[in-house]
């Protein structure tokens, strides 16, 4: 019977090992291809709502940039004078009718100004639609990860579930042969049963995590995904503060300078309405008595006494300078965040390495070391356990940590994202 529980235990110590020598478990077959990031990436923004927002807000900002160089319309006038009176001016005898065009002529350089601020608001719109590009880049990449660790952990519990199994098992034989208490089956019946139950957790928690994913990309995921992504980690012979980012070219700075231009634009655009424009036109008049045609000549202007357009330009620049000083705010907080960033991504980094390296080696060794020590009945089943439960969880803690320096890094790619044009406004 000793002979027996010793190749049981052996067993499962072999195959716990091979097990964890082979990558997560996945519902695709090995040799199917593998759905990358850059596919997802690529398949949501076609497909994400807020993508298809920016665009139409792009074109929108175009179209407006060709409405501001058009300009002013003329107007056809039509006159009749000297009708419906007394004496020689009853009826429509002595009528003078008079057709012409009034056409505006633009002073103060207007059109021009308004074409600074609709082309400065097109920049904005390109800047913003490369935020939510950038945005959902972000969000598939989370999600991404989150999948590819929940398939990780659904691995992890179904080896768990089966060493379990295998310590039910020899548990049994050890108390068949009068060599253990029943307790000690009792207990690893419970510790099967809780792990069969977390594999069924883990297994809705990867579905859920893949349903997410293909709702965000909008499309189901055909192959397996790339679970090498979790694994990338950076060298790590790097000690002390990051080195400082330059945030000059960043999405959020290149927004601020963007609302800067257009308030700045805005100033000249109320500077330049101070200017009244002239209304001239020629026309032609019909005079009914003698039949006679005369040329006419209109020359108009307004003349700004209620509204001069003082008022207008103070708040354009109020509103360039509150532009100016959120802009000033917007390179503050982006380089606290991206320091913030950076210094979390290696945080996240250290603590990969380690409870993917060390930690996670050292768990495996001494659960190891309790199952030869528990066959050889040197350890009882309390310490077996609780070696079995240890290495459980550093393996879960491991595939956190990897997905947090993932999560981390992106983060820091999203916050120093390059502006369209390097964001040059």
């Amino acid at each position: 019977m000793h002979r027996i529980l010793s190749a049981m235990l052996a067993a499962a110590s072999c195959a716990t090992m091979a097990q964890a020598q082979v990558g997560p478990s996945a519902p695709f077959a090995q040799d199917a291809p593998v759905y990358t990031l850059d596919q997802a990436v690529s398949a949501a923004g076609g497909s994400a709502p807020a993508a298809e927002a920016a665009t139409a807000a792009v074109d929108a900002a175009r179209a407006g940039r060709t409405v501001a160089g058009l300009r002013p319309n003329p107007v056809v006038q039509g006159q009749v004078e000297n009708v419906i009176g007394s004496g020689p001016y009853r009826g429509v005898r002595s009528a003078e009718s008079t057709v012409g065009f009034a056409i505006p002529i633009e002073l103060g350089g207007k059109r021009g100004a308004r074409v600074a601020v609709a082309n400065a608001q097109l920049s904005r719109a390109e800047i913003q639609a490369a935020i939510i590009a950038a945005d959902v880049r972000l969000q598939v990449t989370q999600l991404y990860v989150e999948a590819v660790a929940a398939d990780r952990r659904v691995t992890t519990a179904r080896d768990q579930a089966r060493i379990a199994s295998d310590a039910l098992r020899a548990a049994s034989v050890r108390v068949q042969a009068g060599r253990a208490s029943p307790l000690e089956q009792q207990r690893a019946d419970v510790a099967r049963i809780n792990a069969d139950a977390n594999v069924e957790r883990q297994l809705r928690l990867a579905e859920a995590a893949r349903a997410n994913l293909a709702r965000r990309i909008g499309r189901p995921i055909d192959g397996a995904l790339d679970d090498t992504l979790l694994d990338r980690l950076p060298g790590a012979n790097i000690y002390g503060p990051v080195a400082p980012v330059d945030t000059t070219g960043t999405l959020a700075l290149a927004a601020a300078n963007a609302d800067f231009s257009i308030a700045e634009a805005g100033v000249r655009l109320a500077r330049a309405n101070r200017v009244p424009d002239l209304n001239v036109g020629p026309a032609i008049r019909r005079l009914e008595a003698t039949n006679d045609m005369a040329a006419v000549f209109t020359v108009s202007i307004p003349i700004p006494v209620f509204n001069n357009g003082r008022a207008a330009i103070a708040q354009a620049t109020a509103q360039r300078t509150q532009a100016d000083a959120q802009r000033r705010v917007t390179a503050l907080d982006i380089e606290q965040a991206i320091t913030d960033a950076q210094a979390q991504a290696a945080n996240a980094a250290t603590t990969a390495r380690a409870a993917s390296g060390p930690a996670l080696a050292a768990a495996q060794e001494a659960a190891r070391i309790a199952r030869i020590g528990y066959r050889e009945g040197k350890f009882g089943q309390l310490e077996l356990l609780d070696a079995e439960r240890t290495l459980a969880e550093t393996r879960v803690a491991a595939i956190d940590a990897l997905a947090n320096y993932q999560n981390a890094r992106a983060q820091v790619e999203r916050l120093t994202a390059p502006a369209p044009n390097g964001g040059n406004q």
